[in-house]
């Protein structure tokens, strides 16, 4: 069964990232390292969802990371699907149209592949086969103070120029649920949830039709693009950046949201967690 693992974000360092999701957000080290080119480091939230945070390492030699960071700044980078079966998955990408890259079978307990984001809707599509869960101590200097219990990171919130193409790629070829559904009351912009048996599912938002609508705005001629990050959290007025907000692009409900620009690129939408 395919299941959406985890979201990735680029930064220059990994203590960069560590204030906000760490220390405010609760983030509990579940586990990292450095490889050529990049450092992954996994976060776990409250509800067991996890984020990615990477560094760049040695780049000189597989410089992927490096170029997105120059070229982007630091944000957004990936969605993880892990898969049990890659050449399988792979035989059945290639049907649907896609062209996979950076194949790499060479460790049998972690094959992998991409799905480069111009097919893939504006974001990188990780591919990964593995036959056990990586963990490793926290490396010297990660925060041991949290300023409230862990939030729950629940959703990514992606914008899409084409609902029917991202639910193809989302829930046929990647095997997600085709859930909720909704959108704006004055008709700017809809909403699809797609869901898999792990915690963290993804919200497609697409316009609705109305022109120069807050999707297309956002947008800016890309097929795709992430939006933001939900997550639900104790005090969120408390986190440090946090804005009210009646309503935010496939949330309509009182939110805080945190700006990409105070967040190392990558914009937060934050709820009152329920009973909190």
């Amino acid at each position: 069964m395919t299941v959406l693992d985890h979201v990735a974000v680029g930064v220059e360092r990994w203590s960069d990232a560590w204030p906000c999701y760490v220390v405010e957000l609760g983030g509990e080290w579940s586990s990292g390292g450095f490889n050529v080119g990049f450092g992954p480091a996994q976060l776990r939230y409250a509800n067991g969802a996890r984020i990615e945070i990477l560094e760049p390492f040695e780049w000189e030699a597989n410089p992927f990371l490096r170029r997105f960071l120059d070229r982007n700044g630091p944000g957004p980078h990936h969605l993880t699907f892990k898969v049990p079966d890659l050449a399988r998955a792979l035989d059945a990408a290639r049907a649907a149209g896609f062209d996979p890259v950076g194949i790499d079978l060479s460790d049998p307990g972690w094959k992998e592949a991409f799905l480069h984001p111009r097919q893939a809707l504006g974001i990188v599509v990780q591919l990964a086969e593995a036959t056990t869960d990586w963990s490793s101590p926290a490396p010297d200097g990660f925060p041991t103070t949290r300023r409230r219990p862990p939030a729950s990171l629940e959703r990514a919130t992606y914008a899409v120029a084409d609902m029917d193409r991202a639910l193809a790629l989302y829930g046929d070829l990647l095997g997600g649920t085709v859930g909720d559904e909704g959108g704006a009351e004055d008709g700017s912009w809809r909403w699809v949830d797609v869901t898999w048996s792990t915690p963290l599912s993804v919200r497609l938002v697409a316009p609705g039709g109305t022109a120069g609508d807050t999707v297309d705005r956002f947008l800016d001629g890309r097929a795709g693009r992430l939006h933001h990050l939900d997550l639900s959290v104790d005090d969120p007025d408390q986190i440090p950046g946090a804005s009210p907000a009646a309503s935010v692009m496939g949330v309509e409900q009182p939110v805080w949201v945190v700006a990409p620009e105070d967040n190392l690129g990558t914009r937060l939408v934050l709820r009152a967690r329920d009973g909190a």
